[in-house]
């Protein structure tokens, strides 16, 4: 595997690459887990080569505690990259990602207005931002997203339709620990205690009842409700274990 510690190394890399490649693309913010892997063995089977990034991004974090507690374990991540077969990774840094101080900035003004964009102010002008400039470094042929964030995949799609950017968006599947919960960076933070409350969440959320009943149940169980919510033919969740917030969704 390839490693790129900045943007122009790999752009050199990229207009080496033939034309007749293709080129699949998965962006991650480190941490990785079994979601990940996921996402990084469906790039490689659909694609002759795989690039991954790798970038904590400052600008879709509007909780200033949760950067500063996202785990950085660059080494595990390398090393999961390279056993999935990812090609190439870019590793780039702040300062090349936001040159221009964030003053240019993606947002959307329908669907950002629900679910986690209402309960995150300015988050998805971040995500939409970072993922605009690194689709335009990367290139790819697909690029791939996981449908735990079905929001954030809606909202890329519509971007990449809207904006006329040559690439295909690729939505896989959840994965899931036994319990039911869906891999996220977040479960590393949860305490034995905090987990047995986690997967109560997913089982109960999962009984697709009605909202009102979900939302009722989860908080007997203390679990702190922030949305929970249907669109579009899928059921979503926003949930507090103590401090740490999870998200959950699935089709109806």
């Amino acid at each position: 595997m390839h490693i790129f510690h900045n943007i122009d190394e790999w752009i050199n890399c990229r207009n080496s690459l033939s034309t007749e490649l293709s080129l699949g693309f998965v962006p991650t913010m480190g941490n990785l887990h079994a979601g990940h892997a996921s996402l990084l063995s469906k790039s490689r089977e659909e694609n002759d080569r795989t690039v991954s990034s790798l970038f904590i991004n400052p600008t879709q974090f509007n909780n200033p505690d949760d950067f500063n507690h996202y785990p950085k374990t660059l080494d595990a991540d390398l090393e999961l990259m390279a056993q999935s077969g990812v090609d190439f990774c870019i590793l780039p840094n702040d300062k090349e990602m936001y040159a221009d101080g964030y003053t240019y900035q993606i947002q959307e003004n329908k669907l950002c207005q629900l679910m986690e964009g209402k309960h995150r102010p300015g988050h998805f002008n971040g995500v939409l931002t970072v993922v605009m400039k690194l689709l335009n470094i990367a290139r790819p042929t697909r690029a791939y997203f996981g449908e735990k964030d079905y929001q954030q995949y809606l909202l890329i799609q519509g971007m990449v339709k809207a904006l006329f950017m040559n690439v295909d968006i690729k939505a896989c599947p959840t994965v899931r620990e036994e319990s039911g919960l869906a891999y996220s960076s977040r479960n590393n933070r949860l305490s034995s205690e905090q987990k047995k409350r986690a997967e109560k969440f997913a089982q109960i959320f999962h009984q697709n009842k009605p909202c009102v009943m979900i939302i009722k149940e989860l908080e007997e169980q203390g679990v702190t409700v922030e949305y929970v919510e249907e669109y579009l033919g899928r059921k979503f969740a926003a949930v507090f274990i103590d401090k740490i917030r999870l998200i959950d969704n699935y089709q109806i």
